[in-house]
């Protein structure tokens, strides 16, 4: 059997052909752009995996290194606190070594009829540890500094101050 085709048909089935070519043509250049695209969306995405994995780890390490500082500053903070109190206690013994340091240019002797009974840093605490041997107040007195010393006979409890480095006469 012969086909006879006509030749209009035969052009619109050429134009039909070529179009359909242009057309497939069309499609592999979209198909290479899609397979394209997609290969840059993997290695994006691959990309994205790599650097999520690596800010997981550096938020581990963030984690770590925060509980670290934390008892780190715990740690401080106490030792800020003892040394707020060490310098609390230096202060005090400064204080207190001051205090003493101004009264300790003399010492006050209290004598019993002329001899050495004990030696105090204050008056006061010569003539309470006389009244604490039992001396009433009217049997000592205090001797006042450059005056004549009554003879130790005559008197039964005596304070005398002196002045550090010096003999008792």
């Amino acid at each position: 059997m012969i086909t006879l085709i006509r030749t209009r048909t035969l052009n619109a089935l050429r134009t039909d052909l070529t179009e359909a070519e242009t057309e497939a043509e069309a499609a592999r250049v979209e198909a290479e752009l899609c397979l394209e695209q997609s290969g840059n969306l993997l290695n994006s995405m691959e990309r994205a995996e790599d650097e999520a994995e690596e800010l997981r780890a550096e938020l581990t390490r963030a984690t770590t290194d925060a509980a670290r500082f934390e008892g780190e500053l715990e740690t401080l903070r106490a030792q800020s606190l003892l040394d707020t109190e060490d310098r609390q206690a230096l202060r005090t013994l400064l204080r207190t070594t001051r205090k003493q340091n101004s009264r300790a240019d003399r010492v006050y002797v209290l004598f019993h009829h002329g001899n050495l009974h004990s030696i105090h840093p204050t008056v006061e605490a010569a003539e309470i540890a006389a009244e604490a041997e039992g001396a009433p107040r009217s049997s000592w007195t205090t001797h006042t500094p450059g005056a004549a010393l009554p003879p130790a006979c005559e008197v039964t409890w005596r304070v005398q101050p002196l002045p550090f480095g010096t003999t008792t006469p």
